[in-house]
């Protein structure tokens, strides 16, 4: 395991995938590449996995770091999103398993030029693909008030949204918000911290999530891979999903609910006439939760949540 990652859940992760000798599996997002490592190990000698990830930076590294797997696992700079084309482009039309952790890595969080943590500073980029989109500073640049506040309500579900906005506001008629430095100061001056234990939560944590799930799109492409999963996962295959936030976590909750429903008839109906068929059922609790000594080792597990549903015959 490469210094300083550590990945969240790995044995339930290990559980729920089941890699065996010669599957094939998906890691939607290698990031540090913990999770596609044990995969590569547990399906050895001849399974393979197919690594996915946005951000350049993660597949340089993962590929040096693992490059004793050349041959078995197969590397590609794309955003989950695109899973259904690039999936069978590499080779993986039919897989067993697919895995989707959706935090970002340690290697993100400290890195100073993309500004995704308040903590490690830095420009307020926040794009997984430096090459393409808009960085956060644009967004506070120029969104109005009305915007803002609604970016930080529905994405970072941020109760002092319309304060916080405000201050943004304000403050950029003086000099645009440009850091991640800055922008923390801005909301903590607006949102000072709350005495007692809930004051070890920095006031910037949920805007600054915010920002980071408008800019690179985060539940439109959490949808999209949901959706293609099912047409790459084989019967008995399974899809797991480790989510960090209620927002993720629900959508991921209600598309393995609908599925596993299946008929999409209102319930005054007294027969089905939509003729569709569940497509997958759960697996394991729902959701799996990280346990009181997994998160003293490693505080990034503290929001985990896991779901896993397996794919049903057609």
């Amino acid at each position: 395991m490469e210094e300083g990652h550590r990945p969240v859940l790995a044995e339930e992760v290990m559980k729920m995938l089941a890699p065996r000798p010669g599957s094939l599996h998906v890691d939607c997002t290698v990031g540090g590449g913990g999770h596609t490592e044990r995969i590569l190990e547990a399906a050895s000698p001849d399974g393979r996995v197919l690594g996915l990830d946005a951000d350049p930076a993660a597949i340089a590294r993962v590929g040096e770091r693992l490059a004793r797997f050349d041959g078995r696992l197969v590397l590609r700079q794309a955003n989950f999103r695109s899973l259904g084309e690039v999936a069978p482009a590499a080779g993986f039309d039919t897989v067993d398993g697919i895995l989707l952790d959706l935090g970002l890595s340690s290697f993100q969080l400290a890195d100073v030029g993309r500004g995704f943590g308040f903590r490690a500073g830095g420009p307020l980029d926040m794009r997984f693909d430096p090459s393409g989109g808009e960085p956060a500073s644009a967004l506070l640049a120029l969104l109005d008030e009305g915007a803002l506040a609604e970016c930080f309500r529905r994405f970072g579900e941020e109760p002092h949204a319309r304060r916080i906005a405000r201050a943004i506001v304000d403050a950029r008629r003086g000099e645009p918000i440009e850091t991640a430095e800055q922008l923390a100061s801005v909301v903590e001056r607006a949102v000072p911290r709350r005495p007692g234990p809930g004051g070890r939560i920095h006031p910037a944590t949920r805007v600054f999530q915010a920002l980071r799930i408008a800019v690179n799109g985060e539940l439109d492409a959490l949808e999209v891979v949901l959706a293609a999963s099912l047409d790459l996962l084989r019967p008995g295959g399974r899809l797991v999903v480790l989510s960090y936030h209620s927002l993720e976590d629900r959508i991921v909750k209600r598309f393995v609910a609908a599925e596993r429903r299946g008929c999409t008839c209102p319930p005054v109906f007294p027969v089905c006439v939509c003729g569709r068929a569940p497509r997958l059922r759960s697996v394991g609790p729902q959701p799996a939760v990280p346990s009181d000594a997994e998160v003293a080792a490693n505080p990034r597990a503290r929001s985990a949540r896991l779901r896993t549903a397996e794919r049903l015959a057609a």
